[in-house]
């Protein structure tokens, strides 16, 4: 039935239902109205923010209270001066307000808005001007506009504005929470996410799996991109932490100072103590472009930031500060990950600090343990206080509160008399005896205390900060034979972290005390060294797919490794009996399809070193006709070779000898082409 309205009233009454948030702006707004306390508010915000919802919002505003509004949109009109004159003819009579969009296409115009288009007006009149940009240094820096003008930046809707435009779009509860993940508050992309919920009645898990949401996201976010050097530039600010000039020259060479430049004009920038980043929504759609085009250019794209943040960090091993920086720079190329993301509160990370055990330290560290471990906890974490007080670190907040600690304990140095008191470093100790015992001048490493005193709250900023101390020790400790964690008995809680960093579950190693149980988690890093790892674990931030931890391979002492030569050798062609020896268990043939296949191939090579040196072919053609081609016996090998049976077993054990030390070398340092190894 007719109401004797128009369209254009229908299409205002539905728009204005949608409207939620900016209370603060209109009510800013309203109040110019009523006093004049300002002549311009200035509005500034990226593409898609809402400037243009809350314009009108604005002229509705100004109608009720019995102005006219006068709203132009800047980019129907040309940036000459006659022209806007044109499109902002006030009414015949009456107050009025003018309301200026997408103003950084009148760039052109500035000076003339400023200096005789405004001061021209009556001097009841409000003009809110709304673009990308921010107000020129010439509007600032003028004494009588500093108390005219007001600037507003506009940012994205809070959590509960969110929320109340969702429900005005009907969108069910239980999608709610994932929206506002995925749009940040950013109301171009809630519309667009609602638009997609309506026609597919769901959301998707990341924007990287919706391009047509990205798509129409890009066009009003980043619409200008002047090449494609400033492209890289902007995809590397969009997937690192900051942005600095340093870091672009790293990643890009020597014109980072122009592109940086570039960076920090585009209006979707911030910027503060460590460098550049972009609005949280910018960075998410143009990570997820990036990914959803060109996949390998993204993962090459990661694997370059993370290696320049991780040999910062050990850089900066000297720095505290520096090095927390880093540290948090590597944290974040992994904060989609649905496994990491779940275990890391990287939200106001930046104010917490691990600090030393200082005065009175001692007391907060026993009352937090005893309190939510118990007494006999709280009596072995004063024993460790006084033998190895260096390993304790307490989390404290910006105010210095503590929020937690965790000690990190050097296990090979705990004499028996530690060992017979606390139950974890014997449990662990015996663990490491049974699976691979420190080499001379290896260091065994356990988290041996980790107490929350926000156990709820998970992720939690302890849970945060000790693997941000976690991964200082991995990146930066060497000699390191195992490292340790313990964690109260809640193995689906921790599975998943601790594998996704390869630390297997050492069940043989679990313990309780006071009547509590404790998991133990462990990795050798003999077995996969510190390099193997960071290039395993940056796959699996790129979607590898994450595996339980291997069990633990053998790691032998260099006699026992030597008698298990001396096996082999006699075993070479017996594989029933070869299958039991622990050197297919070893680091030396733990990636091979079939371990005693290339076992045998490695003693080839290892005998073939000595053919190469003519001093030691006798020792080769002994190893042949012993244990490579063997004679029935080894008094028919003496006899085939020309030799004395007694001159015979000395080059026997001479050749075993060498291929032994062949073996070993190989066993400590990991793989080399063939060609690498002594001898070839």
């Amino acid at each position: 039935m007719a109401s004797g309205g128009t369209v254009g009233d229908r299409l205002r009454l539905a728009r204005r239902r949608r409207f939620v948030g900016r209370a603060g702006e209109i009510e800013l707004f309203r109040g110019a109205l009523a006093d004049g306390d300002f002549a311009v508010l200035f509005l500034h915000g990226p593409g898609g923010v809402g400037k243009s919802a809350l314009l009108a919002e604005m002229a509705d505003a100004a109608r009720e209270g019995g102005v006219a509004p006068v709203l132009v949109d800047a980019r129907s009109v040309t940036p000459e001066a006659g022209a806007f004159l044109r499109a902002v003819e006030p009414p015949r009579s009456g107050r009025y307000v003018v309301l200026i969009d997408t103003y950084e296409v009148l760039g052109a115009l500035d000076d003339w808005v400023r200096e005789t288009f405004v001061p021209g007006l009556p001097d009841d009149t409000i003009v809110v001007i709304a673009g990308r940009d921010a107000p020129s240094a010439r509007w600032v820096a003028d004494a009588g506009w500093h108390e005219l003008l007001r600037v507003v930046s506009l940012r994205n809707l809070s959590p509960a504005d969110t929320r109340a435009y969702l429900r005005v779009e009907g969108v069910p509860g239980e999608l709610h929470e994932r929206v506002l993940e995925l749009a940040h508050g950013h109301p171009l992309t809630l519309s667009l996410l609602v638009d997609m919920i309506r026609r597919r009645e769901d959301v998707p898990g990341a924007l990287s799996a919706a391009p047509d949401v990205v798509r129409a996201l890009l066009a009003r976010l980043v619409d200008q991109v002047p090449g494609p050097r400033h492209l890289e530039a902007l995809q590397i600010c969009a997937h690192a932490r900051f942005t600095t000039e340093e870091l672009l020259r790293a990643m890009l060479g020597d014109d980072a100072g122009a592109l940086f430049g570039w960076l920090r004009g585009l209006s979707f920038m911030e910027e503060r103590e460590f460098g550049l980043f972009p609005h949280d929504v910018v960075r998410d759609i143009l990570d997820a472009d990036l990914r959803w085009r060109d996949p390998d250019g993204y993962a090459g794209l990661h694997r370059g930031l993370r290696g320049h943040f991780v040999e910062r960090a050990r850089k900066s091993a000297d720095d505290e500060r520096v090095r927390h920086h880093d540290l948090l720079d590597i944290m974040f190329l992994s904060r989609d990950h649905p496994i990491v993301k779940a275990y890391w509160q990287l939200t106001g990370l930046g104010q917490l600090s691990a600090t030393g055990l200082g005065t009175g330290d001692e007391a907060v560290v026993l009352a937090m343990t005893r309190k939510l471990q118990g007494e006999e906890q709280a009596a072995l974490a004063a024993h460790w206080m006084e033998r190895q007080p260096g390993g304790f670190g307490i989390f404290r907040d910006g105010a210095g509160e503590p929020c937690g600690y965790a000690a990190y304990l050097a296990v090979h140095e705990a004499g028996e008399d530690d060992l017979e008191i606390d139950p974890a470093m014997r449990a662990m100790w015996r663990h490491v005896l049974r699976h691979g015992p420190p080499r001379p001048g290896e260091s065994v490493m356990a988290w041996r205390f980790f107490v929350d005193t926000e156990p709820d709250a998970r992720p939690s900023r302890s849970e945060t900060m000790i693997r941000l101390w976690h991964g200082q020790e991995a990146i930066t400790r060497t000699g390191q034979a195992w490292d340790l964690v313990t964690v109260p008995s809640e193995r689906e809680y921790w599975d998943p972290l601790l594998s996704f960093f390869d630390f297997h579950h050492a069940a043989d190693a679990g313990y309780r005390i006071g009547g509590r149980p404790y998991e133990v988690y462990a990795h050798d890093w003999r077995v996969l060294g510190v390099e193997e790892w960071l290039a395993l674990t940056a796959e699996r931030e790129l979607g590898a797919p994450v595996t339980p931890a291997s069990p633990p391979e053998l790691v032998l002492s260099q006699p026992e490794f030597a008698g298990a030569v001396r096996d082999a050798l006699r075993d070479l062609h017996r594989a029933d009996r070869l299958a039991g020896n622990p050197l297919l268990r070893s680091r030396l043939v733990r990636a091979a399809d079939d371990p005693a296949g290339e076992l045998r191939r490695l003693v080839g090579v290892a005998a073939e070193t000595l053919r190469d040196d003519p001093r030691e072919e006798s020792l080769y053609r002994v190893a042949d006709r012993t244990f490579l081609r063997p004679a029935p016996t080894q008094e028919r090998a003496a006899e085939m070779l020309g030799l004395p049976f007694s001159t015979y077993r000395r080059h026997r054990n001479r050749a075993v000898e060498r291929i032994g030390a062949w073996l070993w070398e190989r066993e400590l340092y990991g793989h080399r082409s063939d060609s690498q190894w002594p001898g070839r």
